[in-house]
């Protein structure tokens, strides 16, 4: 293992911990490590560990571990699957290995990592925090996730504007700078397996989605989504909380799909407000 001082928190690592058949990179971080409540991050499709720095800035109180997904920023890509299971796996394995049960925080593609996880093995997630975040992928999804895809298989650079414009299209803040976050996306995509591989994982969901699997779920579970989020409406986290009892939406305003970059603020201090809660 490695690791490097930063001024995101008063403590911080960065790690990496073999887990199934990938290296995941991961970064520990917390005010007191060790003492406060273990919070475990997954960022969306096109993203990395990175996504959530605000968030652990925010969230000092609480011992955070951000991770790579499979493929994605530093984590290997491994023998990649394609499926929502194989992503939960890695979950599982993280949890096992890393930090115990903890609390989970998973955003878009994350959340439905986290919500897998929740149903398959309810002794490892204390709350599920999901934002962002559909079970079921509708058919234009579905032809979303095939475009993109093949895009990236073929042509970078197509790739590559399409990612921009999807990122424009996520956004509803007209002053944050939108080349910069589909620089930072690209980043994170690197070679592109990371990103093909769970492009088909979501798009599985299409004829297989995880809704039946909520009612498995034991443990509190949080949505977070945003008022103006066009990629997962309001109505895909109504069939969220409909099948579970124990749980609660939480709307992010004037904010599109990539909400933590549109409002980080709000969307940092949802975070905090509902972990606190749950810790009480």
């Amino acid at each position: 293992m490695t690791s490097h001082p930063s001024i995101l928190a008063d403590y911080y690592e960065f790690m990496k911990q073999r887990i199934n058949d990938i290296e995941v990179a991961f970064s520990e971080s917390g005010r007191s490590l060790g003492q406060g409540a273990k919070v475990v991050m997954l960022h969306g499709l096109a993203e990395d560990r990175h996504s959530f720095a605000g968030a652990r800035q925010r969230l000092q109180e609480f011992h955070a571990f951000a991770c790579d997904l499979r493929g994605h920023g530093e984590t290997s890509l491994g023998n990649a699957e394609g499926t929502l299971a194989q992503l939960g796996d890695d979950l599982v394995g993280f949890l096992e290995t890393v930090t115990g049960p903890a609390k989970c925080i998973g955003y878009s593609l994350g959340g439905a990592i986290v919500l897998w996880t929740a149903a398959m093995r309810p002794d490892l997630v204390l709350n599920a925090i999901v934002t962002g975040t559909s079970t079921k992928v509708g058919r234009a999804a579905a032809g979303f996730f095939r475009e993109r895809i093949e895009l990236l298989e073929n042509d970078r650079a197509a790739f590559a504007d399409a990612l921009y414009q999807d990122t424009a299209a996520q956004i509803v803040n007209q002053e944050i700078n939108v080349r910069d976050v589909t620089r930072n996306r690209l980043q994170a995509i690197g070679a592109g397996g990371g990103y093909i591989n769970a492009a088909k994982a979501m798009l599985r969901l299409h004829e297989q989605p995880i809704t039946p699997l909520l009612e498995k779920i034991q443990c509190p579970v949080d949505v977070i989504g945003a008022d103006k989020d066009a990629f997962c409406p309001r109505k895909a986290a109504d069939m969220i909380t409909e099948a579970i009892d124990d749980a609660v939406y939480h709307e992010i305003a004037n904010a599109g799909h990539l909400m933590s970059v549109d409002q980080p603020v709000s969307y940092n201090n949802t975070l905090q407000k509902i972990l606190t809660r749950r810790t009480i």
